[in-house]
C-alpha cells in the first residue's frame, strides 16, 4: 500500500514524554493499591481499541484501520516501582484503504489478521500510579479476510484468506504509558513491528511480502 514519508512519531512521542517525567520525578513510586500492605502479583482481564496500519519503509497513519485488542495479563513486582507485566491478548490488527468512484460510490477496503498475541513489558513509575511500559511482542496470526465496508455501513464482498500464504509469526517492540487507579489501569501504546507479514507465491502474499504491522492501541484493564 502506498505510504507518506513521515516518521515513527509515535514512538518519540512515548519517549520524549518518559524522559521528561523521570527528570521531574524524584524517585520511582510503589506499585500497589491504597488496601495492600506491600507489593503482590495482580491478574486481571483487559481490552481495547487498536488503529494500525502496514508499513514498508516508514510508518504513516494514512491508512489507519479500527480493530480490537482483548485478553488477560499478569502484574509481577520485582523492586519498588518495577514491574515485569507479561500479557495474553488476542489482537485485530490490518490496514484499509479509501475508494470514492462511479462505480463503486464509495467506501474502503479493509485487511483484517487476528493475531494470538503475547506482549511482555517492563513496567516503571515515573510518579505514583503513572508508569512506562517498554517491550516486545510475538504473535501468531490464526486469520485474515478482506472485507469491503460501504459509507453506509454495509459490508459486502468479504473474502477469507489463507493465512498459511502469511508469515505466520510476528514480533516486534511495544513502547506506552499507563495510569492505575487502585485496581483499574488505563493506557496507550505503540506497536512496531520488525517481521514482514506476507510470503511470496500468492498474490495475497505478493501484496504484502514487504509489509510489516504498525500502530496504536488503547485500553483498560482491571486486575485482582
Amino acid at each position: 500500500m502506498k505510504q507518506k514519508a513521515t516518521v515513527k512519531w509515535g514512538l518519540y512521542v512515548v519517549f520524549t514524554m518518559a524522559i521528561l517525567f523521570s527528570v521531574f520525578s524524584a524517585s520511582a513510586q510503589e506499585q500497589q493499591t491504597s488496601g495492600e500492605s506491600g507489593l503482590s502479583p495482580k491478574f486481571g482481564i483487559k481490552a481495547g481499541l487498536n488503529l494500525t496500519n502496514l508499513y514498508i519503509t516508514n510508518a504513516s497513519d494514512e491508512h489507519l484501520k479500527a480493530g480490537f485488542n482483548a485478553g488477560v495479563f499478569a502484574k509481577l513486582p520485582g523492586t519498588r516501582g518495577f514491574s515485569i507485566q507479561p500479557e495474553l491478548l488476542y489482537s485485530v490488527k490490518g490496514a484499509k484503504d479509501d475508494y470514492n468512484n462511479f462505480v463503486e460510490g464509495s467506501g474502503e477496503y479493509q485487511f483484517n489478521t487476528g493475531y494470538i498475541e503475547m506482549p511482555v513489558l517492563a513496567v516503571v513509575n515515573l510518579a505514583r500510579n503513572f508508569n512506562l511500559h517498554l517491550g516486545g511482542y510475538a504473535a501468531y496470526m490464526v486469520s485474515a479476510n478482506v472485507q469491503d465496508v460501504h459509507s453506509n455501513g454495509t459490508i459486502t464482498g468479504a473474502t477469507d484468506l489463507d493465512a498459511n500464504n502469511f508469515q505466520r509469526w510476528d514480533f516486534g517492540l511495544v513502547g506506552g504509558l499507563g495510569f492505575d487507579i487502585e485496581n483499574f489501569t488505563i493506557g496507550a501504546r505503540y506497536n512496531y513491528g520488525l517481521q514482514n507479514i506476507g510470503k511470496a507465491g500468492t498474490l495475497s502474499g505478493d501484496l504484502t511480502e514487504h509489509s510489516k504491522n504498525a500502530g496504536f492501541s488503547l485500553y483498560l484493564g482491571f486486575g485482582f
